[in-house]
């Protein structure tokens, strides 16, 4: 793994390689630290468990939807949609249509030259 140079406010300077990936697994698995003798910490995924949980029951569907675990919402999985949705809504985007009679036409090269 290449080392990423750093250089901090107070002017020090240092190049770090793998560790610097290391240092956030801290936050979701608190028995990975070193020196915290008698570890009753959560990781982020409990804490956030728990939180949902403490919720009124009535939300909590809800905030279960709005919570994946690779740290995304749920927004990521229609992103294509919304951008297909954002696309059609262009004044442009009607230039780029091909009607079925050209594809028959010209075939893949119709899409080629219409969408370069």
């Amino acid at each position: 793994m290449p080392t990423v140079h750093y250089e901090f406010p107070n002017g020090y300077n240092c190049d770090f390689g793998a560790e610097r990936l290391k240092i956030p697994e801290g936050l979701f698995d608190p028995s990975n630290v070193k020196g915290l003798s008698g570890n009753t910490m959560l990781g982020v995924s409990h804490v956030v468990t728990t939180s949902v949980g403490m919720c009124d029951i009535d939300i909590r569907p809800s905030m279960r939807l709005k919570l994946i675990a690779n740290n995304t919402t749920v927004e990521r999985r229609f992103s294509s949609w919304i951008g297909g949705s954002i696309l059609a809504s262009l004044g442009t985007f009607q230039q780029m249509w091909i009607s079925k009679q050209e594809y028959e036409e010209g075939g893949k090269q119709c899409v080629e030259r219409k969408c370069p």
